[in-house]
């Protein structure tokens, strides 16, 4: 620790040796720095801060009716690439700076400076967003920021305009496609019914159930038919086995129960007339049957006038019993009827086996795409009014809010540089050069400062000193010199003091 300390103190009598030269070093180093640093160029930092509102209450009220954006997804791109170089190229056109560039080099130089030189800062989550921009022109500083916010605030919204614009153009087109596809498809269907008329299916189902269901009718029509034949040949037995033939029966001109017969079949059929054909079965039975008994009524007639006595062979319970067979007659004519038409039906099926499947597969095709159409044509229409509405939504009202906090503005003093910093620094600097310089000269030119040194040095024993005898005139001197390294030291920090209260007075407030 004594060696330490032994060492430093030699150091810094070299030092006190060697002070003058410390006190020009470090005024040469003082007037430089401050000099330099009032050379340095004012620079104006222009700024402006924006919030954007993505939060509006027209999202859930309209949600499932339009698609709304993601307006936060939009916001943070359009903040990491406001810096690009379209945009930059833009802004220097917005503040005439691409004028000042007489070649292609100068003009990369400004947009890469600006790229440079221009920031945005943003606390993130609330998305507040600040743009900052200095330079040496306070106006062009201002123009500049101000640019960048037109940029960002007309950027974000030109998206959605075009956005928007680019899906209802594109839904529009496909419209359009699926109208032309849809009148393809309805006159295929037209001419396809035209050509196949009868073949198509209906409402019954296909051929096949068609095919079925006639068969199914034609079974029961024969089982009904079988039933009504023995019905009515065990009428005709009961005539035989227990009454006169119903040739032997008197008839009258005019029977009674014959015409109320024929005027109720007469009735009946007209009400078939109205929702039938003349082909239906009933009608056909019907009128047979009306036939028969106008036949019945002339036989009996001509009997009754054979007859010499007219109520010779008249018996109620005959009467009864030819007139149950005569509804047993018709109702197996209509059963007939019914079998006939039935078994044509199924014999016109049978014949067309193999052009009916095929009509029903093609029309059944030709409409499962006209649906497939008509179906995607009323969603399009349905996303084309939902994309308008969104577009709408998104540029005519308040989803995205830009709310301007802080307009941008330039400070009336400079922000850099920092001259108080600059200055205090130098000082320092010219301070540790003056020390440095001292320090090297005793180290170039050393001497010893004691006898201590001098006897480690060399190994050789010091027999004695010769102090120095200082005259007054000497002893004077050394004080003036004294003098003279404190004033300058003092005007050295009274001209730091001074540089140092210029540059305060020019610092912006805190």
């Amino acid at each position: 620790m004594q060696e330490l300390m032994a060492q430093l103190l030699s150091h810094l009598k070299g030092i006190w040796k060697y002070r003058w030269y410390a006190v020009i070093a470090a005024w040469v180093v003082a007037l430089a720095g401050w000099i330099t640093v009032y050379k340095l160029p004012d620079r104006y930092e222009a700024s402006a801060r924006v919030y954007v509102d993505t939060q509006s209450i027209l999202k859930p009220l309209l949600s499932g009716m339009t698609t709304s954006p993601n307006v936060e997804q939009q916001v943070s791109i359009m903040s990491r690439t406001l810096f690009s170089r379209p945009n930059v190229e833009r802004v220097l056109r917005m503040v005439d700076l691409d004028i000042k560039a007489s070649t292609a080099k100068d003009r990369e130089q400004q947009i890469k400076g600006l790229m440079d030189e221009i920031t945005m800062a943003t606390t993130g989550r609330d998305n507040l967003y600040t743009i900052l921009y200095s330079n040496e022109n306070p106006k062009l500083a201002k123009d500049v920021v101000q640019s960048f916010l037109t940029i960002f605030v007309e950027g974000s919204l030109g998206d959605k305009k075009q956005d928007s614009a680019s899906a209802v153009h594109f839904i529009e087109q496909q419209i359009k496609a699926y109208e032309e596809k849809l009148v393809l498809a309805e006159n295929a269907l037209k001419e396809f019914k035209r050509k196949n008329i009868g073949l198509l299916p209906h409402e019954g189902g296909d051929y096949f159930a068609k095919l079925t269901t006639t068969a199914e009718s034609l079974n029961q029509a024969q089982l009904e038919l079988r039933e009504a034949e023995n019905a009515r040949n065990s009428i005709k037995k009961q005539m035989t086995d227990g009454e006169p033939m119903a040739d032997q029966l008197p008839v009258a001109d005019s029977n009674p129960e014959i015409d109320g017969r024929i005027q109720a079949l007469n009735k009946n059929l007209d009400a078939l007339r109205l929702n039938f054909t003349e082909r239906h079965p009933d009608i056909v039975a019907t009128k047979r049957l009306i036939t028969q008994l106008e036949e019945r009524k002339k036989e009996e007639a001509k009997l009754s006038k054979r007859s010499a006595d007219p109520g010779k062979n008249y018996s109620p319970m005959l009467q009864q019993i030819n007139v149950a067979l005569m509804e047993a007659d018709a109702r197996v004519a209509s059963m007939r009827a019914r079998v006939a038409e039935y078994s044509a039906r199924y014999n016109h099926l049978k014949t067309q086996i193999n052009a009916i499947p095929q009509v029903e597969a093609e029309f059944t095709q030709l409409n499962r795409d006209y649906e497939v159409n008509k179906g995607n044509y009323e969603k399009l229409l349905e996303r084309r009014e939902s994309a308008k509405m969104s577009g709408e939504m998104a540029t005519t009202t308040e989803l995205l809010t830009f709310k301007i906090i802080d307009p941008p503005m330039v400070p009336q003093i400079p922000t850099a540089p920092n001259r108080f910093r600059l200055v205090s620094l130098v000082f320092l600097g010219a301070l540790l050069a003056g020390i440095g310089t001292a320090l090297l000269m005793s180290l170039i030119r050393p001497t010893f400062q004691s006898q201590g040194t001098l006897r480690e040095i060399t190994g050789f024993p010091v027999l004695g000193t010769v102090s120095m005898i200082w005259t007054d005139q000497e002893i004077i001197k050394r004080k003036k010199g004294v003098y003279a390294f404190g004033l300058s030291l003092l005007f050295l920090l009274g001209l730091y003091g001074a540089f140092l209260a210029k540059a305060l007075k020019n610092m912006p407030p805190f």
